[in-house]
Order: C-alpha cells, then sequence, then structure tokens
C-alpha cells in the first residue's frame, strides 16, 4: 500500500475546509466499484494454486492408473479450476455426454463427472478387446456399455480419493445422469469447484470435467491451510529416508581393475594356463575400484587376512564432458 504524502498547500486547505465544515476538493472525489455478490467466498489466487497442484498429481496419478488398467496409453492433464456457481456450470455441459454422480462421504455431498463421448466411446472399445481407434458413433452410450464406462468412473473415484485424504473424503459411484435430472442435485446459485481435464487415448481427445460442491472444496482448503501441505512434505521426507535405508542396504558389484590396458590379439592367442601376460603398466600405477560399472576411487591390490582386499586412495574426478554425457 502506498500512502499518501500531502504537500503543505492541501494541508493548509485541509485546515481551512475543517474550521469552515467543509471537505476540501481533493479528497471529494471517491473511486466507486461494482460489487458481484457472486464472488462472496471465492477461492483465493494462493489457494486455487493449491488446488491447481493437488490436482495437477491427480491427473498424473489418473494416467498411470488407467493406463495400466487398460494396458493402453492414456493421459490426462490438468487445464483449469475455476469456481463457478452451480447454473453455469450445467450451462457448460454438452447436450449429449456421459455423466455421472459421484457420493461424497461423510459429507453426504454429491459431486458430477462429466466425459465427452469423444473419450468415452474409445475407452469402452479398448475394454472390450478393440484398440480405440477410429471415429466414435454418434449415438448414446447402450446399457452394456455404461456398465463398462462404470469401471472406469470407479477408477477415477479411487484416485480423487488418494487426492482428497487429508478430509477423509469418501468418493463413491453413484449412477449416471441424464443432462435434465443433474439440475436438481444443488441450486443454480451453489457455488462449486469445477475442474477440466484434457483426456488422450491413441487418436481420440476429449474433456473430463469435474463439479464439486464449494463446501466440500473448502473444507479441503481450510485443511491444507492448517498445515496439511507441510505435514504432506514431512511425510514424504520421511518416505525419502526410508528408502534410502533400504538402498544403503542394496548390493552392488565391485570391481578392481586396470583402466587404459592394451594387449595385441598376438599374445592374448599365446596365452596359456600358468603364463605371464606383461601390461603397458607401471607396478606402482593404481588400479581402478569400481561399483556396478562406476569408477569411484584409485586403488592397490590388497589383503586382509586370509581375504583379498582395495586400498583405496584418491576419489576419481569425472571429465565434465563424461559427466554431461551421462545426466
Amino acid at each position: 500500500m502506498v500512502e499518501k504524502v500531502l504537500n503543505q498547500e492541501q494541508i493548509d486547505a485541509m485546515v481551512r475546509a475543517s474550521r469552515e465544515g467543509k471537505s476540501p476538493g481533493f479528497l471529494r472525489s471517491k473511486s466507486v466499484i461494482s460489487w458481484d455478490a457472486r464472488q462472496a467466498g471465492q477461492i483465493g489466487r494462493e489457494q486455487m494454486r493449491a488446488v491447481s497442484a493437488l490436482h495437477e498429481g491427480f491427473a498424473r496419478n489418473l494416467t498411470h492408473s488407467l493406463g495400466a488398467y487398460l494396458r493402453a496409453g492414456f493421459t490426462a492433464a490438468l487445464v483449469s479450476a475455476e469456481h463457478l456457481v452451480f447454473g453455469e456450470f450445467v450451462q457448460r455441459i454438452p447436450e449429449t455426454t456421459y455423466l455421472a454422480s459421484i457420493r461424497l462421504d461423510p459429507m453426504a455431498e454429491t459431486a458430477i463427472l462429466q466425459l465427452d463421448f469423444s473419450i468415452a466411446f474409445p475407452l469402452i472399445d479398448v475394454l472390450l478387446g478393440g484398440e480405440g481407434k477410429g471415429v466414435p458413433p454418434t449415438r448414446e452410450i447402450t446399457d452394456i456399455e455404461e456398465q463398462v464406462l462404470e469401471t472406469v468412473v470407479r477408477v477415477i473415484c479411487r484416485e480423487l480419493q488418494n487426492v482428497w485424504q487429508a478430509l477423509g473424503c469418501e468418493f463413491r459411484f453413484e449412477q449416471r445422469q441424464q443432462p435434465e435430472q443433474i439440475s436438481h442435485i444443488l441450486a443454480a446459485g451453489d457455488k462449486t469447484l469445477s475442474l477440466s481435464f484434457e483426456t488422450t487415448m491413441a487418436e481420440s481427445r476429449g474433456a473430463l470435467n469435474l463439479m464439486i460442491p464449494a463446501v466440500v472444496s473448502n473444507a479441503l482448503l481450510r485443511k491444507i491451510s492448517a498445515g496439511w501441505a507441510g505435514q504432506k512434505l514431512k511425510a514424504r521426507s520421511e518416505a525419502d529416508e526410508r528408502l534410502r535405508a533400504r538402498l544403503l542396504d542394496c548390493v552392488f558389484g565391485a570391481t578392481l581393475e586396470m583402466s587404459g590396458v592394451r594387449v595385441p590379439l598376438s599374445r592374448l592367442t599365446q596365452l596359456s594356463r600358468g603364463g605371464v601376460l606383461v601390461f603397458n603398466k607401471r607396478i606402482e600405477a593404481p588400479a581402478t575400484f569400481s561399483a556396478n560399472g562406476q569408477a569411484l576411487f584409485s586403488a592397490g591390490v590388497a589383503r586382509r587376512g586370509s581375504q583379498r582386499a582395495a586400498q583405496l586412495e584418491e576419489r576419481v574426478v569425472e571429465p565434465e564432458a563424461e559427466r554431461r554425457q551421462t545426466r
């Protein structure tokens, strides 16, 4: 906020106006901004970033889980996260589309999932043994196809539940809905969180949209604001420590070798048991100790009791060019 600094002339004007019971001219102008009542309770910019980050993770998880379930290439990406009134969400629904209601427990609320036919029919085709290619038919989904597509919706619900685990919210498929039937789910003026995703499979592409009542999304935002995001980072840190501990127990192959040794083929063909092969290396030149094919130290041959050993000398520094190539 920039402070208003008055000059001496303005100060004198204020004093005179005060004595005369008037308002100085430079204070009379006021900025009037129209207010839209629908903006009350809108999600803030920082909160929307948090919501977007959560559901970008949902899109990545759905890409992997649904791709594995279909055994076909499938991708999902978050396009937008908006705060809309329910009436605006309903107006955006295409005339012919797949709609499903999802029960949100224990809040006893209902979410809506909308899936374009342009991606719904290829999903059904793949699940029925096809390749999911070609032009989707211009007709309604049959009862059998509806049951097949329901399995995909249940996978989506499971991934949503994982994302919303901070709220302890269960996403449960309820039933398929028709566009003219969903208007009774919420009042037209009720606020909602609208999430839009672009889905792609083979040659097909379509939208996946989710409507979540604001009473539920706001509860999640309160959890995030209360520090759940920090707890998640802490949990991730603990998971990293567990992974590190397991990696430290892994066994890697180790070798002590002389690199850069070149021997003519004629000498190799003359090798026999008990023979001596002379290398072009001085006896004091160190060997290289490597683990899993990665050179780590220069070292010499040593012994510890009855076991062979490597006496480590200096850390091997990779040339910059090689380091860039490995990256």
